[in-house]
């Protein structure tokens, strides 16, 4: 009997899922929260970076650029994926790689163009951006530390183009990006710990599958004592309001993340630890709102 061809919905769900549709969101309100309250400066009125038109266009590229990113990735992932996520994969592959790849290039395109009405410094910013997510995809990802590093850097590069846009150069934008930078290389980490299997059978050169477990677990360690610098450095220097809250609990989720990290070895296990981490980082997003309760309550409520 012929194999039955998914219907339209299920190709736009399989689509979704490739381009991790649900991330891309998080990070356009992070873009734009982290634009309103710490990066665009503050004698800014807040409706004037809202409904700025370049800023809109530059989250619009980003979302556009990571959404083709995640898809050759998963283009160059799928053997992997097949053995580390096979129900995901079933779903990503109701979308032929034809189709992909051919939305990939258009996606590309369109960013691009979207950028040159920004200015040409966009264009040149983005099409570096797209080289070095196929530079990760098709080779950096496989080799130990720099595949990590790589991933960590091509993660918060969609706040620098809002930084760059804004040139606003104050030290509590480079120590927000440190600790975010810290969280993402432990989610990371993490994430080669869930996918060792998948990632040995396909001789991708992860920390894990290099050096074992155990060094993944040490490293992991010294990036969570790490992101005490940045937190601390944010209590007590600078002004963050109702922030503070999120640092202590994100702190405290930390210390319970390496408590139950040292006592992971199950693939389930080290699953539920890189979903703790998204929570701390999606939870973090939010918690920007509150840096100026009253400037939300005023403008927004």
């Amino acid at each position: 009997m012929p194999t039955k061809k998914p219907n339209l919905f299920l190709k736009l769900l399989s689509l979704f899922s490739v381009v991790r549709g649900y991330n891309i969101l998080v990070i356009a309100i992070a873009q734009y929260l982290a634009s309103v309250f710490i990066i665009a400066p503050s004698y800014l009125p807040v409706k004037k970076i809202v409904f700025d038109i370049n800023l809109f266009l530059i989250v619009l590229t980003s979302t556009l650029v990571i959404a083709s990113g995640y898809i050759i990735n998963n283009f160059y992932d799928s053997a992997k994926d097949l053995i580390n996520r096979p129900r995901k994969t079933y779903l990503d592959n109701m979308v032929s790689q034809q189709t992909k790849l051919s939305l990939y290039f258009i996606l590309n395109f369109v960013s691009i163009f979207i950028a040159s009405s920004i200015s040409f410094q966009s264009v040149l910013f983005f099409t570096a951006y797209i080289f070095a997510i196929w530079l990760y995809s098709h080779r950096l990802k496989r080799n130990v530390f720099v595949g990590n590093l790589t991933a960590s850097i091509l993660a918060v590069t969609p706040f620098f183009a809002v930084f760059i846009y804004y040139k606003n150069f104050d030290l509590v934008i480079f120590v927000h990006a440190t600790f975010l930078f810290l969280l993402i290389s432990l989610r990371e980490l993490t994430k080669d710990l869930e996918n060792v299997k998948g990632d040995f059978a396909q001789n991708y050169q992860t920390i894990p599958v290099k050096f074992g477990s155990k060094l993944a677990k040490q490293m992991a360690t010294l990036l969570v004592l790490f992101s005490g610098i940045p937190v601390v450095v944010l209590l007590f220097k600078f002004d963050m309001g109702y922030m503070n809250y999120y640092f202590i609990l994100s702190s405290a989720i930390l210390l319970l993340y390496l408590i139950l990290l040292w006592k992971s070895s199950s693939k389930q296990q080290y699953l539920w630890l890189h979903n703790l981490l998204k929570f701390n980082i999606v939870l973090g997003v939010f918690c920007i709102l509150l840096i100026d309760v009253d400037l939300v309550i005023k403008r927004f409520l």
